[in-house]
């Protein structure tokens, strides 16, 4: 990851956002992106990601374009996050934690040489160990590479591994693909170091052997060929499923739409809550904010909140957009006849029981009408990133 002061957004390139595909959005937001050429680059769409720095994550929209770099963060993110670019030391800081940083550049790459330790012969088409003393010392993890070195030039080739630099020594891998012995003098330079930065891929949370089983526990009416079908199925389209409470994914093809027309701003002031509520309002805010559903709001618009008692003792978090909805133009969308839906299961054996999990809030709003979204508990104004069932314009949507 490149860290770029001069880049005004965070950006991703498009190959490693496919990857991502469970939270691309394939829309081109309205923005323009240029490069430091002066040429113009096409954004392809954006995501919103869990970007790790150091010891914390944070949450952040990424713009995906066809770049150079596997991602660039921008002053955007660093602006947004507190951070602090200190050239002089090479690292940035944020909450107290100082990250390193790695100049790009050919001049200021940290590379050290790595010399051997004693003389060494390695047999003809043969693979040793060799004794390296690197020539810098420091705390991070460094790569020993055959980038470009004496024995290299000998037809010596080095393995390429991860080294922690606390030792006088560490170990290299040569081989000798030569059919005479090659000899390795002492001192000789026999690979190089360069510091990386780790990169831990996390396991997927859906995992065949958790959840798989608890979906196939009734397959009574299937035949074997079929619950293999079945299971190959799942596992191919198992990132579709919800692995928990949080976890209710996006959809790319459609955005909703408040369309209040040229109707000025609607605020309206929060209702006073007992103390127990109101810490239940912030809790539910809290974990609204986590999983990506609200942002901070800075707009016009405010509505107030309403805290519903659900039947099993658990608590609702509402808005009351009665008011927005009075003033928001209606999507006319019928709904189709039952005898047609009835008439459309003839010759049908199978019946999905499948279920959005919170349905609504897999469709994004379009990003300028989230402010009229916006509501407060006291505590601050916050606006939904995604569709509720508390507008009027959300059935098509769900049609669609």
């Amino acid at each position: 990851m490149v860290v770029d002061t001069g880049a005004n957004v965070t950006l991703v390139r498009t190959d490693l956002a496919q990857k991502l595909k469970e939270n691309f959005i394939y829309t081109a937001p309205n923005i323009s992106l240029m490069t430091a050429t002066g040429e113009k680059a096409e954004i392809r769409g954006k995501l919103d990601a869990a970007i790790e720095c150091g010891c914390r994550k944070f949450q952040h929209r990424i713009y995906v374009a066809d770049i150079t770099d596997l991602c660039i963060l921008g002053l955007d993110f660093l602006q947004k996050f507190n951070f602090t670019v200190d050239l002089e030391k090479n690292e940035i800081r944020t909450g107290g934690e100082e990250i390193p940083l790695f100049s790009a550049s050919a001049e200021h790459s940290k590379l050290c040489s790595v010399l051997a330790k004693e003389k060494t012969i390695i047999p003809a088409r043969s693979e040793c160990l060799i004794q390296g003393v690197p020539e810098v010392s420091g705390k991070f993890r460094y790569a020993v590479t055959d980038f470009p070195s004496q024995v290299s030039q000998k037809g010596v080739l080095v393995a390429t591994t991860l080294v922690d630099l606390k030792r006088e020594a560490i170990p290299v891998r040569v081989l000798n693909l030569d059919n005479k012995p090659k000899t390795v003098d002492k001192g000789a330079v026999i690979a190089m170091c360069e510091p990386v930065v780790d990169i831990v891929a996390r396991p997927q949370e859906f995992s065949e052997s958790l959840r798989l089983p608890l979906i196939l526990e009734n397959l009574e009416g299937l035949n074997e060929e079929q619950r293999t079908a079945v299971k190959e199925f799942l596992q191919e389209f198992q990132n579709l499923f919800s692995t928990n409470d949080s976890d209710v994914g996006r959809c790319n093809m459609t955005q909703q739409r408040i369309n209040t027309g040229n109707h000025p701003p609607i605020k309206q002031y929060p209702r006073r809550l007992p103390l127990a509520k109101k810490e239940e309002a912030e809790r539910l805010v809290k974990e609204m904010v986590n999983n990506g559903i609200i942002e901070e709001s800075s707009g016009p618009w405010t509505s107030p909140i309403v805290l519903v008692k659900k039947k099993d003792g658990s608590t609702r978090f509402c808005v009351d957009y009665r008011k927005l909805n009075e003033i928001t133009i209606k999507d006319s969308y019928p709904l189709p006849r039952i005898d047609d839906t009835l008439y459309a299961l003839n010759g049908s054996q199978w019946f999905s029981t499948l279920d959005l999990k919170s349905g609504y809030w897999q469709v994004e709003i379009q990003p300028e009408d989230k402010e009229k979204t916006a509501f407060t508990t006291g505590q601050g104004l916050w606006q939904f990133k995604v569709m509720l069932s508390d507008f009027v314009t959300p059935l098509p949507h769900s049609k669609d």
